[in-house]
């Protein structure tokens, strides 16, 4: 009767240790994906930005958003262009979801920093936050509907109100493949 018991307890222990199925995973991840799937194209509009020193600096922002890895990733990049031409800022982000912690997260470089933040879908759009020294922070609120990619991004310190220190206004201006549609063929 022990060694049945054993037996039973043994099989149990080796089927929870088999690996979850991939396919149920990636399905799980493309499915949670879709809550940014308004993002997709190729964006273009005016945007502005507070400066270290308080100045405003006002900029053409573009973005870029598509899947990547059959729909289970989303990469974003933005750029900001000056009123002569030149690039002033440029970001690139992916964007992902885990399945076993049922969270997004959003992996981001730009000018010069990098770094890993929750971000949240919202009915229309996303929220995500950044660390902005002791006690506050910068967060981000993005509204996609239609043809309009509105984000603007508040300092949010102690209890003071926020204080708007980001907006862009984005119309759509078009449809892309980037990034997986020009894959390398296997011949």
């Amino acid at each position: 009767m022990r060694t049945l018991a054993l037996l039973a307890a043994c099989a149990t222990l080796a089927a929870t240790a088999q690996p979850p199925d991939p396919q149920a995973l990636l399905a799980a991840q493309k499915e949670a994906m879709k809550a940014f799937s308004a993002m997709n194209g190729v964006w273009r509009g005016p945007a502005w930005t507070i400066l270290a020193g308080g100045k405003k600096l006002e900029l053409t922002q573009t973005e870029r958003a598509g899947p990547m890895l059959d729909g289970t990733l989303k990469v974003v990049e933005g750029r900001g262009y000056l009123p002569d031409g030149t690039l002033g800022f440029n970001a690139f982000g992916v964007i992902a979801y885990d399945v076993r912690t049922k969270k997004y997260a959003m992996r981001s470089w730009a000018m010069g920093q990098s770094g890993e933040f929750a971000i949240t879908p919202t009915a229309d759009g996303y929220v995500w936050e950044r660390p902005a020294g002791p006690g506050a922070i910068i967060r981000y609120t993005a509204s996609v509907k239609d043809d309009s990619f509105v984000e603007y991004g508040e300092y949010v310190a102690g209890d003071r109100p926020p204080s708007r220190i980001f907006e862009m206004n984005l119309k759509r201006v078009g449809e892309t493949a980037w990034p997986a549609g020009d894959a390398v063929p296997m011949r």
